[in-house]
């Protein structure tokens, strides 16, 4: 791998970095302000690797290169780390199970690469799995440094909302206020809006994970809603509460449709 500056912005493909140049446009700034502890990035690509942790160190964030399960275990055991990037398909491991393996002794943050845009059900099932956030190759690594710090920061958020008394306190979107109190919606022009218990726990859902693509079996758990009703209730939910929040329902703008996924909030979001 070459050592000038720019290679660390080229698009990250299944092998080598591809000859797209990424360097264009703000950059991916410094995270020396997050507090990251190393990341451990799980992939069977040596290259791959040392690109990836090669670009992280340049901003700042320890990283540690792994090539498989075992070698995951390894350091995994030793000390959890602050969030690990994890691709799908490990040779003869299977990323899954070890998302799986993963999410029964830890919360860490997890983003998962998938190798093509075709494998729609991987990243689906990684989701479910417990997966934070996705990216498919060929991706830059412009995007995924991103994406890295746009998961630490919902999870300092996550962090912070936890930290408060849950009848206090609230949301800020877009003019809106969620007063978590009285479970009372505000619009933008002051005026209080009625929320069902089911639309009250999605919107919630949605505050607490905001622009993260989440799965209707996610949105099913967070919602509460029995396992023998069907994912398309989840759906139902989303139209009722878009009804209340979007100025046309059939363009949705605040709670977006993500194609093989489930829904975005896509709005900027206040604790208060």
């Amino acid at each position: 791998m070459s050592d000038h500056p720019a290679d660390s912005e080229r698009t990250v493909a299944s092998g080598p970095a591809s000859s797209r140049d990424d360097s264009t446009g703000e950059g991916a700034g410094s995270a020396a302000d997050l507090a990251v502890d190393r990341i451990l990035v799980v992939d069977d690509d040596p290259t791959l690797r040392r690109m990836i942790t090669s670009y992280f160190e340049e901003h700042d964030i320890p990283s540690v290169a792994v090539g498989g399960r075992s070698e995951f275990g390894r350091h995994f055991g030793a000390s959890e780390p602050g969030l690990v990037i994890l691709d799908l398909r490990l040779g003869t491991d299977d990323g899954l199970d070890l998302l799986r393996e993963i999410r029964s002794r830890s919360d860490v943050p997890v983003i998962i690469t998938t190798g093509h845009r075709r494998d729609e059900i991987d990243r689906v099932l990684g989701l479910e799995l417990g997966a934070d956030d996705y990216v498919t190759k060929p991706f830059s690594l412009r995007e995924l440094l991103a994406r890295v710090k746009a998961v630490l920061r919902r999870q300092e958020f996550g962090r912070q909302a936890r930290s408060r008394n849950p009848e206090r306190g609230g949301y800020r979107f877009g003019g809106w206020r969620l007063e978590r109190r009285n479970r009372r919606l505000i619009d933008p022009a002051g005026e209080p809006v009625a929320l069902t218990k089911g639309e009250y726990a999605l919107l919630l859902a949605f505050l607490e994970a905001p622009r993260r693509p989440l799965s209707r079996e996610h949105l099913l758990q967070a919602t509460r809603v029995h396992e023998d009703i069907y994912d398309r209730s989840i759906d139902v939910q989303v139209l009722r509460l878009r009804r209340k929040l979007e100025v046309d329902s059939s363009a949705p703008r605040v709670i977006r449709t993500e194609r093989g996924v489930g829904y975005v909030f896509d709005l900027s979001v206040e604790p208060f």
